[in-house]
């Protein structure tokens, strides 16, 4: 396997087309079946806040062609799960909105999910994501963007392989987890508008205090640049391409601020990317915005003030995901994941450089 070389130009600013990386499978085995159900019986959260990421990186693992590690994955993230938080009282198609950001109502909002997917209420699970997702996607930036980044797995599941019961429940769980946080940003004032989506990820400003949890550093945000609109949906996912690749890239330079979180700055919106087939297109552009703010939240949130030089990476896509999938870091998995979706030299070297700044599992 090749190695890296060490460059201090951080100005490489190819802009391919988003598109699935073509090492991407669809799952034969089973194994995805196997995990999901496996983790149903397990919340998505544990201590009361810390998310649950199994479900997101074993199915970033099947898709790129890593199903045989994913048990032995799972074996040592087993510590880290929590069982299914207990139920309060049902959630209903009139009572809803009472029940929406209520932490305490995830069991409930997953259980409503689940019977709108499967049994007899179930529809379609296109038509239940196209009725809630513009009710979420105010919330977008609430558990660390988490429900969000779950939902797009749970969605590129259900659009690239068979959509078995253990998939339609993956998405009762990632929309009920999503439900559960549902959170709106504070309101916010509009800064000069940015030409670019990378311009408009250096203009946003850092918040006063960078310590503390997200919820306390999403408190403090104030002004974003302007970016985010588009005329029409075409163009919508043009710019929330252009913003996946734009924050993908910048993790190259910026990732030390905080490794962990900042991947979340490319993952959220990529997960809104990976929704757009599934979703009307009237639902396009609302999700163009929200993306936008999910990025430049987590970018405030946790932007360091200097940026580093990178390392021009000189392997290949697949051996890029070998080195994130033996690292064993789930946020690892899953913005490598994301920069494989890039697919450029510069979003490959963010993903070593993620392998590089996080903490390894095995």
């Amino acid at each position: 396997m090749s190695d890296t070389s060490d460059t201090s130009d951080a100005s490489e600013t190819s802009d391919p087309r988003h598109t699935s990386d073509p090492s991407g499978t669809s799952d034969t085995t089973g194994i995805l079946d196997e995990a999901l159900e496996r983790l149903h019986t397990t919340g998505p959260e544990r201590n009361g806040r810390l998310t649950n990421h199994a479900p997101m990186a074993v199915e970033a693992l099947v898709h790129r062609g890593q199903a045989p590690a994913v048990h032995r994955w799972l074996d040592h993230y087993a510590h880290k799960l929590e069982e299914l938080p207990p139920a309060h009282r049902p959630v209903t198609a009139d009572g809803w909105r009472e029940a929406l950001g209520d932490p305490a109502r995830i069991t409930d909002w997953t259980r409503f999910f689940a019977r709108r997917l499967d049994g007899p209420e179930a529809r379609p699970w296109r038509e239940v994501l196209a009725e809630w997702w513009p009710r979420l996607l105010p919330g977008i930036a609430a558990g660390s963007t988490h429900p969000v980044i779950r939902t797009g797995h749970a969605v590129r599941t259900l659009l690239t392989g068979d959509e078995t019961a253990p998939r339609r429940a993956e998405l009762a769980h990632a929309l009920g987890y999503w439900a559960a946080r549902s959170k709106p940003l504070p309101p916010l004032a509009p800064l000069a508008p940015a030409p670019s989506a990378a311009a408009a990820l250096d203009a946003v400003p850092p918040v006063p205090r960078q310590d503390g949890g997200m919820r306390e550093r999403l408190a403090q945000l104030t002004a974003f640049p302007r970016w985010g609109t588009a005329p029409d949906p075409d163009t919508a996912e043009e710019r929330l391409t252009e913003l996946v690749v734009a924050a993908t890239h910048r993790y190259a330079t910026h990732g030390h601020g905080e490794p962990i979180m900042l991947v979340h700055a490319a993952t959220a919106p990529n997960a809104v990317l990976r929704a757009l087939p599934a979703l009307p297109r009237e639902l396009w552009v609302p999700s163009l915005g929200a993306a936008w703010a999910a990025a430049a939240a987590v970018t405030a949130a946790y932007t360091p003030r200097d940026p580093l030089p990178y390392k021009k990476v000189v392997l290949t896509p697949e051996e890029v995901f070998e080195r994130a999938a033996a690292h064993g870091d789930d946020h690892t998995i899953k913005f490598t994941d994301t920069a494989l979706d890039v697919g450029d030299p510069l979003a490959l070297a963010a993903a070593v450089r993620s392998v590089e700044l996080n903490p390894p599992v095995f």
